[in-house]
This record gives C-alpha cells, sequence and structure tokens, in this order.
C-alpha cells in the first residue's frame, strides 16, 4: 500500500482458491491475533484482503507489519462502513470462493480446510457457516452458538431472522457478486442479504466450531439495534417472507 493512500495488490503467480475479506476499523489491539489465525491455517491456498476503514488508531501499522505475501491491505483513508467494505472486498476477491472474517475474532485451524471440503463436495451449496465459540478478552470461552445444519432449518421463519453467524460465511464468490450487500441495511447487512435471496439460495452450517468470537462485540444495544434494522426492511416489504413447513 502506497503511503498516498493509493490502492496496491501483490499479484501471486496463481489465484487462490479462497479469498478471505477482513474489514478493519480501529482494531488495534486485536487485528494481529485475527491475521494470526488465517496465517495458521491448516489450508494454505488464500489471499487475505485486509481492507482498513480510515481509523483513527494504529490499525493501519499493524496491518502493514505482516509480510506474507498472500496478504494485501487496501486503503483509501475513508471512514465508509462496513458494508461497503464487504462490498469492496468481494468485488477485489480472486478466489473461487470468498470468506468473512472480523478483526477482534480468531478463525479456528482448520476452518478454511473444512469448509473448502464442503463446498468442493457440494457445488449446490451458495452460502455455508460453521459452529461458534464465544470468548472474552482473556481467551476463556463463555458460550457457543450453533446454527442448523440444513437450508430448511436455517430459513425456518424467515420473519425471525436467520441464525447462521455472518463472520462464519463462506461460499463461492460469485454468489456474494450476484448478491451485494444492501448500504441501507446498517446493522443489518447479513439477515437482509439472506432475507433476500434464500427463496433462491442454499444454506448450509457445518455442526463443528470452527471460529471464536469475541464477546464485548456482543453488547445488548447492537443486537436490538440489528434487530430493529432487519424488522424494519421485513415490514417494509422490501422482500418476500417465505418460510418452510
Amino acid at each position: 500500500v502506497e503511503p498516498s493512500g493509493r490502492i496496491s495488490v501483490k499479484v501471486l503467480e496463481s489465484p487462490p482458491l479462497v479469498s478471505v475479506g477482513l474489514p478493519t476499523f480501529n482494531c488495534e489491539n486485536t487485528l494481529a491475533v485475527a491475521i494470526r489465525s488465517i496465517l495458521n491455517q491448516t489450508y494454505g491456498n488464500w489471499e487475505l484482503l485486509l481492507m482498513e476503514d480510515g481509523s483513527s488508531d494504529r490499525t493501519l501499522k499493524v496491518a502493514r507489519s505482516f509480510s506474507d505475501p498472500r496478504i494485501s491491505v487496501f486503503t483509501d483513508h475513508e471512514h465508509k462502513g462496513l458494508v461497503s467494505r464487504l462490498n469492496q472486498a468481494v468485488a477485489m476477491s480472486r478466489g473461487r470462493y470468498f470468506a468473512r472474517m472480523d478483526a477482534d475474532d480468531v478463525a479456528y485451524p482448520e476452518r478454511l480446510e473444512r469448509q473448502v471440503e464442503y463446498l468442493e463436495r457440494h457445488s449446490e451449496i451458495d452460502l455455508l457457516g460453521c459452529g461458534m465459540i464465544v470468548f472474552k478478552g482473556d481467551g476463556a470461552a463463555v458460550g457457543s452458538r450453533h446454527a442448523p445444519e440444513t437450508h430448511e432449518g436455517i430459513c425456518r421463519r424467515p420473519s425471525d431472522g436467520f441464525y447462521i453467524a455472518h463472520a462464519t460465511w463462506m461460499g463461492p464468490t460469485s454468489w456474494f457478486h450476484a448478491h451485494p450487500y444492501d448500504a441501507k441495511a446498517v446493522r443489518a447487512e447479513d439477515q437482509v442479504l439472506l432475507l433476500s435471496s434464500h427463496s433462491t439460495s442454499r444454506f448450509a452450517c457445518l455442526p463443528r466450531i470452527l471460529y471464536g468470537c469475541r464477546e464485548n462485540r456482543l453488547v445488548l444495544g447492537k443486537i436490538l439495534r440489528g434487530r430493529y434494522a432487519f424488522a424494519a426492511a421485513a415490514s417494509a416489504g422490501c422482500v418476500e417472507l417465505e418460510g418452510y413447513s
């Protein structure tokens, strides 16, 4: 990345199979751990796209401190928000699959390997999640979250939301191109995307815990605001609600 803020891309000899999109904003204390969890994956054919979103702390310096050629840092020194950075990451992805990752979380070593293995065997699946553990800042586990494993289970009651953790998503990059995040769906971008696409897509979730989510992100205020935004989108009739018997 140039000091002027211009975007530069490290061109690898061959395209990776997986592109990991990791938006970053004011996360200097957690970003290095998140990046190292990708470096420690048992599956190595990936690229990591660090989408720096105009942080006011040392986030950009931390991002630039890693020299692995599979890591690229993108910055324009502006704060555009998560939805914009996710769509930007998808547009820049060179992999067959696109995976989500958050800057204060941890991917278990086998996360990419297990999800790639499943998607390669199940070409009908458009979006795949996995089990998630919730941990404190000191690393102590405080609970876990498991989504239904099948599309029918995940989409049983669309108006109540879809229980598949956003940060655990992986799917064909072509699906993300066809289903961009809605810029109007702030704090509910994942749920609105699932709501608008579930009737023409297939979702699944691995039961195995392959992702760790830092507890301080799961504050009640965020959850309530996200639920309110999702409910507003659903009640506005922007997409059709279809359930499964």
